[in-house]
């Protein structure tokens, strides 16, 4: 039974750290239309940021050091969202309702990103250290539940709240999501569609910005960081449901299940064929995915 509660913890947490990844994509692809290759690497962007608050304490303030990794969570979020939106001013907002451009310009961005991180910082990864408190585990039942697992999971459920509290509670996210169900609708009755594309980008960069911060505390981090995850991240949104936020929660963590219990009986390359060959069955059955909703502008 507790090799089985371990599994369904790693499930979890490991749901958590897709859901963490997806959600920025879930913005920018599933409401905005936009292929964005270069997600992954605004993952690294968050990852490297951390890296040097890092650096930064420990040369400066070595006496506050377990405090740099809170501090570390909004500077990566706003430094990636300042990025993304830089990119959606100068490239992006020429490339709306235009998804395979979007794709390739992206793609052209993402290759400039990694070789900017290389320069600066190397090829070689660069590990980023803990703060002390978030070392050890929480032992309960024979169990041990690590702090920086559980502590991902909370800046997750954080990240979630904000999202729908943003969107369902706020005059600029009523707007975005207004935007998103009829653009043109939206610009009739006044609202500046090209505010919310812009803020939309920001923010769902912003969140790739968390991501990777959180991501730091699992191992090394490098330029190619992010491209290993930027997969999973479209497979969730599109298995979640395009544009639906509920969806992408729901496929993240039922990912995460599956895929760790069917590793746990088989091993990490069979199951990876395993994962995407339901995905893709599912998707021959229900295309739209969870959450999505058949409407007459898809027919």
């Amino acid at each position: 039974m507790s090799v089985i509660l371990m599994q369904l913890f790693n499930g979890i947490s490991l749901g958590s750290i897709l859901l963490l990844v997806a959600l920025g994509l879930a913005i920018t692809f599933g409401q905005m239309n936009i292929i964005n290759m270069a997600h992954g690497e605004f993952i690294m962007i968050g990852a490297y940021t951390t890296y040097v608050l890092q650096q930064v304490f420990q040369q400066h303030f070595p006496d506050a050091f377990g405090t740099y990794f809170l501090l570390a969570i909004p500077v990566a979020f706003l430094v990636a969202a300042f990025i993304g939106l830089l990119m959606e001013k100068t490239i992006v907002k020429f490339l709306y309702e235009r998804p395979s451009d979007s794709l390739l310009a992206t793609w052209g961005v993402s290759l400039i990103l990694q070789q900017t991180a290389r320069s600066i910082f190397g090829a070689p990864n660069v590990a980023v250290a803990a703060p002390e408190w978030l070392n050890g585990g929480l032992t309960l039942a024979g169990m041990t539940f690590p702090y920086k697992r559980l502590f991902i999971l909370s800046l997750v459920l954080l990240s979630v709240l904000f999202l729908f509290i943003y969107l369902y509670r706020t005059n600029s996210g009523r707007r975005m999501k207004a935007v998103t169900m009829n653009r043109e609708m939206a610009s009739c009755l006044g609202v500046s569609t090209r505010k919310v594309d812009s803020t939309a980008f920001a923010i769902g960069s912003g969140l790739a910005g968390i991501a990777g911060c959180s991501l730091t505390l699992l191992g090394s981090i490098g330029p190619t960081l992010g491209t290993s995850y930027i997969v999973d991240a479209f497979m969730i949104v599109v298995l979640g449901g395009v544009g639906k936020l509920k969806g992408t929660i729901l496929a993240a963590v039922m990912l995460g299940i599956f895929s760790t219990f069917v590793e746990f009986s088989t091993s990490a390359t069979i199951a990876k064929m395993i994962v995407f060959a339901v995905i893709i069955l599912f998707l021959q059955w229900k295309p739209t995915g969870f959450a999505g909703v058949r409407v007459r502008a898809l027919d």
